[in-house]
């Protein structure tokens, strides 16, 4: 996906970072994505929704801290041109479910925890990997459960999932087999105390690596590192999520993450390794 500049507005909003007001509400009229705070995303969702120029400029005032006294955070960049849908989107589909997905899910997230039920996402929203351990909440008949995206459902059609057979009853009757649900990314409920972690494929050398992030808040849309020369160098990512290079060389590595929200963190001092069993952890974490 080829990087676009952002807008003078959104740059300007992006400099001053991600501004999270507990004092706001989802539905206050700054708030107009709305997901609780004030912050890029409302101006992105502004601008989308055709506000006027006199709104917009208010909405970038209070993003660039005028006059409401209250700190400023600028711990994490946007890359609006790496956003694949507005934070909360609803999807809906149909949802049936399988006996597979623990071990050897398209994902490549083995060993899977039994603490998540895990679901299969159809091509069209898995995107090739971007949606690769997703966490999402589901909801049918029944109820709502949470979910991890560990699988393929390649018949599937767009907001079709394959839910685990023991999840299924939960959110319909298993005699129905087929059922309409709805579905929602939410943030990985074990990201809010532990950082990203990696995990290297079996044959990674110096020459050779590939690469997956795991304990991600939200989705993983693009990796990058920094090369020799100080530039940031993207990973090609594959449909069982992991990134591949042949050039990264002997680490440690300096990591660039974004998210399908086009937030971005950097992760330093990330070494290789050789061993596929080891999980390494890193210091950073998506903001919510």
């Amino acid at each position: 996906m080829k990087k676009r500049l952002i807008s003078s507005l959104t740059a300007a909003s992006m400099a001053v970072g991600m501004l999270s007001l507990s004092s706001y509400s989802a539905g206050e009229p700054l708030d107009y994505s709305p997901n609780g705070h004030i912050d890029v995303f409302d101006m992105i969702a502004a601008r989308r929704s055709g506000a006027s120029g006199a709104e917009l400029k208010t909405l970038h005032e209070f993003l660039m801290g005028r006059g409401n006294g209250l700190p400023v955070s600028t711990d994490h960049t946007l890359d609006e041109s790496l956003i694949l849908e507005p934070m909360g989107t609803v999807h809906t589909g149909e949802g049936t479910f399988y006996g597979g997905g623990y071990e050897g899910g398209c994902a490549s997230l083995d060993p899977v925890s039994r603490d998540y039920w895990i679901v299969a996402m159809n091509l069209a929203d898995y995107n090739e990997g971007q949606l690769a351990g997703a966490y999402i909440e589901v909801t049918g008949e029944l109820g709502t459960i949470k979910m991890l995206v560990t699988d393929l459902l390649p018949e599937g059609k767009k907001g079709d999932l394959d839910l685990y057979t023991d999840a299924f009853p939960l959110i319909a009757p298993v005699e129905k087999g087929r059922v309409p649900v709805s579905w929602h990314i939410i943030p990985l409920d074990t990201a809010e105390n532990a950082p990203v972690c990696y995990k290297y494929k079996e044959g990674t050398t110096q020459y050779w690596c590939g690469i997956q992030v795991r304990n991600h808040r939200y989705p993983i849309t693009r990796l990058e590192y920094l090369d020799k020369n100080g530039e940031w160098v993207e990973i090609p990512r594959t449909r069982y999520n992991y990134f591949i290079s042949d050039k990264m060389g002997a680490g440690p590595f300096t990591f660039r993450i974004t998210d399908i929200y086009g937030r971005q963190v950097i992760d330093r001092d990330i070494p290789l390794s050789t061993d596929d069993t080891e999980i390494i952890q890193g210091h950073v974490q998506l903001p919510e």
